[in-house]
């Protein structure tokens, strides 16, 4: 039996996957169910181009920094999702990363 916690982390997956499907990302899918190699890889949605998408619903997160640090180092952007009960939710990534996506959308050139 799935404890109370992985419930509320599946949960949360499958709330952002369709968050993505909403915003335009109609192929994400979570990769519990569509790739366990990037599940291993500690990205939890697929089809997200250019983001590897981490998703972690805790009370407590321990350094984001590790999180960031065991996601794949590729040309995808990385962002860590992080909810907590009544206080909401925040993504966080590198800053380099978040430049870049400024830079990006101060161009129009956002991939």
């Amino acid at each position: 039996m799935p404890s109370k916690s992985r419930n509320k982390g599946n949960s949360y997956e499958r709330k952002i996957a369709q968050e993505f499907r909403d915003l335009g990302y109609t192929d994400c899918k979570t990769s519990r169910y569509e790739s366990k190699m990037l599940d291993d890889m500690k990205v939890d949605l697929t089809n997200t181009k250019p983001y590897n998408v981490q998703l972690k619903a805790v009370e407590k997160l321990g350094i984001l920094h590790n999180v960031l640090a065991e996601m794949p180092d590729d040309d995808n952007i990385n962002v860590v999702f992080h909810k907590v009960s009544r206080k909401g939710e925040v993504v966080a990534m590198y800053k380099e990363d978040f430049y870049e996506l400024i830079k990006q959308l101060n161009n129009g050139t956002v991939k």
